[in-house]
Protein backbone atom coordinates (compact mmCIF):
# COMPACT_ATOMS: atom_id res chain seq x y z
CA UNK A 1 0.00 0.00 0.00
CA UNK A 2 1.00 3.35 -0.66
CA UNK A 3 1.27 5.86 2.13
CA UNK A 4 0.04 9.71 0.93
CA UNK A 5 0.24 12.78 3.10
CA UNK A 6 -3.16 14.97 2.86
CA UNK A 7 -3.98 18.19 3.59
CA UNK A 8 -3.68 18.25 7.21
CA UNK A 9 -0.73 16.22 7.28
CA UNK A 10 -2.40 12.71 8.08
CA UNK A 11 -1.00 9.78 6.45
CA UNK A 12 -3.75 7.85 4.90
CA UNK A 13 -3.23 4.41 2.87
CA UNK A 14 -3.96 4.22 -0.97
CA UNK A 15 -5.18 1.14 -1.71
CA UNK A 16 -5.48 -0.36 -5.42
CA UNK A 17 -9.33 -0.47 -5.45
CA UNK A 18 -9.39 3.31 -5.05
CA UNK A 19 -8.24 3.76 -8.47
CA UNK A 20 -11.00 1.37 -9.77
CA UNK A 21 -12.39 1.71 -13.09
CA UNK A 22 -14.09 -0.40 -15.43
CA UNK A 23 -12.35 -2.77 -17.83
CA UNK A 24 -12.34 -2.00 -21.43
CA UNK A 25 -11.10 -5.13 -22.30
CA UNK A 26 -12.10 -7.96 -19.70
CA UNK A 27 -16.11 -6.96 -19.98
CA UNK A 28 -19.05 -8.94 -20.94
CA UNK A 29 -21.67 -6.16 -20.10
CA UNK A 30 -20.58 -2.83 -18.40
CA UNK A 31 -17.05 -4.22 -17.18
CA UNK A 32 -17.94 -3.49 -13.68
CA UNK A 33 -16.78 -7.28 -12.82
CA UNK A 34 -13.46 -7.40 -15.44
CA UNK A 35 -12.43 -4.01 -13.74
CA UNK A 36 -12.93 -5.65 -10.25
CA UNK A 37 -10.20 -8.41 -11.57
CA UNK A 38 -7.90 -5.90 -12.42
CA UNK A 39 -7.83 -4.06 -9.36
CA UNK A 40 -7.97 -6.82 -6.83
CA UNK A 41 -6.98 -10.03 -6.44
CA UNK A 42 -9.89 -12.09 -7.05
CA UNK A 43 -10.59 -13.15 -10.99
CA UNK A 44 -13.23 -11.39 -12.84
CA UNK A 45 -15.44 -14.71 -12.97
CA UNK A 46 -15.61 -14.97 -9.15
CA UNK A 47 -17.15 -11.38 -9.11
CA UNK A 48 -19.53 -12.46 -11.86
CA UNK A 49 -20.46 -15.33 -9.90
CA UNK A 50 -21.16 -12.88 -6.96
CA UNK A 51 -22.84 -10.87 -8.54
CA UNK A 52 -25.71 -13.15 -10.05
CA UNK A 53 -25.63 -15.12 -6.45
CA UNK A 54 -26.25 -12.04 -4.75
CA UNK A 55 -29.07 -11.13 -7.00
CA UNK A 56 -30.71 -14.48 -6.83
CA UNK A 57 -30.79 -14.94 -3.18
CA UNK A 58 -30.84 -11.33 -2.16
CA UNK A 59 -32.05 -9.66 -5.05
CA UNK A 60 -29.69 -6.94 -4.85
CA UNK A 61 -26.41 -8.19 -7.48
CA UNK A 62 -28.43 -6.32 -10.37
CA UNK A 63 -28.56 -2.97 -8.51
CA UNK A 64 -24.99 -2.66 -6.84
CA UNK A 65 -24.17 -3.75 -10.40
CA UNK A 66 -26.07 -1.03 -12.41
CA UNK A 67 -25.46 1.79 -9.44
CA UNK A 68 -21.13 0.34 -10.41
CA UNK A 69 -21.58 0.34 -14.02
CA UNK A 70 -23.59 3.96 -13.79
CA UNK A 71 -21.11 5.67 -11.18
CA UNK A 72 -17.53 3.89 -11.29
CA UNK A 73 -15.30 5.79 -14.32
CA UNK A 74 -14.40 4.02 -17.43
CA UNK A 75 -10.27 3.00 -18.09
CA UNK A 76 -9.61 5.41 -21.17
CA UNK A 77 -5.87 4.17 -20.71
CA UNK A 78 -4.80 2.88 -24.18
CA UNK A 79 -2.74 -0.55 -23.94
Amino acid sequence: HTRLTGVTGVQTCALPISRFTLSDRDRWIGGVCGGLGEHTPVPSWSWRLLFVLFFIFFGTGLLVYILMWIFVPRNHASD
